[in-house]
């Protein structure tokens, strides 16, 4: 039996750019991605105190990050389940409130291991955000600024990850890590608020109404996005890139703590501002893709990743810091394109296409965060940024072979 789908549903071409709905959503998304980023990437500037504290190491230390983003990776599918039935907003703004909840809990567990058990319950709220996202925004924009806003709504989620950052860590550096933390905690909740007041009620798409039904099952959406090469190889981008990435930043901070640098903490955190580059890289390679093609402004921004990881080698601090900022703009220009692509690619089942993307994403996140902390130990910040480039040429082969605009 034919499943219908109400005519407003199909009918349907998204908020025009420019409108007082268009605005409200990619304001909301964006204070959902403040909720989301900062609380995920928290305990990342206050790395080294935590190692001090509880007396790990670099690689052990980061996984009070890599347990989250597990977390994250292994809860987006679910999410993604869930908004086809309770609809988009609704279950994003169950995820920012139960994690925010938890976000306020977790730091004050006495053990490292309840923290990371803790932080891996954090991840799972959190996976609501990046799940549905993009699918909430390309069922809702009209389709020709689509790479636009998604660039937009990247951009939002780096000031999530930055604030989280330069909040942690000069509270931690007087009151201790933990209620550095439970400062963004408190930050994320206004976000979460936010997001709640501010999101306009979905019309691309109506949970109950059987259009996910029309589509098929969990599985066939699944199965329809992992069959495409093409998918294949942007959700590569996102294990690749997101784990040379994270890397980058748990151990960047190790290296310049230490001699010959041996800056404090407070101004080590102050390279979390390079993600200032990432704000304005994610929208400007939604702009591009729009005039350029989507694969271009891709491999254009892997490159100059790549750049920026090799300045980074330098012993001088401040060319070291310029090389963060050029790998920043780099990653989250290639990150823009490839995480609104899956969105647009994906013929059925688009919340489980960007679900996709962000399990290997987040996957990336947590496997290769935590390597780098074992080559961190082994031999130095060089070994960490040669693993980068190593991880960026596969990603760079792999745009150039198969995604082509």
């Amino acid at each position: 039996m034919s499943v219908e789908i109400p005519a407003e549903a199909t009918s349907w071409t998204g908020h025009e750019r420019g409108s007082v709905a268009y605005r409200r959503l990619l304001a909301a998304l964006f204070c959902a991605g403040i909720a989301t980023f900062a609380q995920l990437y928290s305990p990342q500037a206050v790395l080294p105190l935590i190692a001090t504290d509880l007396h790990t190491g670099a690689a052990a230390s980061a996984l009070m990050v890599s347990s989250s983003t597990i977390g994250l990776a292994i809860g987006v599918i679910g999410w993604s389940t869930l908004a086809d039935r309770i609809g988009r907003v609704k279950a994003m703004s169950l995820s920012v409130g139960i994690a925010t909840v938890l976000g306020l809990v977790v730091p004050f567990v006495p053990t490292f291991e309840l923290l990371l058990t803790g932080r891996f319950v954090e991840g799972l709220a959190l996976g609501g955000v990046p799940a549905i996202a993009v699918a909430y925004l390309t069922e809702e924009i009209e389709s020709g600024h689509a790479a636009r806003a998604a660039g937009t709504y990247v951009a939002g989620t780096t000031i999530g990850g930055l604030l989280g950052r330069l909040v942690s860590a000069p509270v931690g550096e007087v009151l201790g890590w933990r209620l550095g933390m439970f400062a963004v905690a408190l930050l994320c909740s206004a976000a979460a608020f936010g997001f709640a007041r501010l999101a306009p009620a979905p019309r691309g798409f109506r949970p109950g109404t059987g259009a996910d039904a029309a589509e098929g099952s969990l599985g066939h959406r699944l199965l329809v996005n992992l069959r495409s090469g093409r998918q294949l190889a942007l959700y590569l981008q996102g294990f690749l890139l997101m784990g040379g990435f994270v890397a980058m930043y748990n151990f960047l901070g190790f290296r310049l703590s230490a001699p010959p640098f041996s800056l404090p903490q407070s101004v080590v955190s102050l390279v979390f501002v390079a993600y200032l580059a990432g704000t304005w890289a994610s929208a400007r390679a939604g702009a591009s893709a729009t005039r350029h093609g989507r694969g271009p402004v891709l491999l254009g921004s892997i490159v100059v990743m790549a750049l920026g990881v090799g300045i980074t080698l330098s012993a001088n601090v401040v060319v070291v810091l310029v090389g963060l900022l050029v790998a920043t703009a780099g990653f989250f220009g290639a990150h823009a394109i490839a995480s609104g692509w899956t969105g647009q690619l994906a013929t059925v089942g688009k919340a489980q296409a960007s679900s996709l993307y962000n399990l290997a994403y987040y996957a990336g996140s947590s496997v290769i965060g935590w390597f780098g902390g074992l080559a961190f130990d082994a031999a130095g910040w060089t070994a960490v940024a040669l693993t980068i480039l190593a991880l960026e040429a596969g990603a760079a082969v792999v745009a150039v072979i198969v995604l082509r605009d």
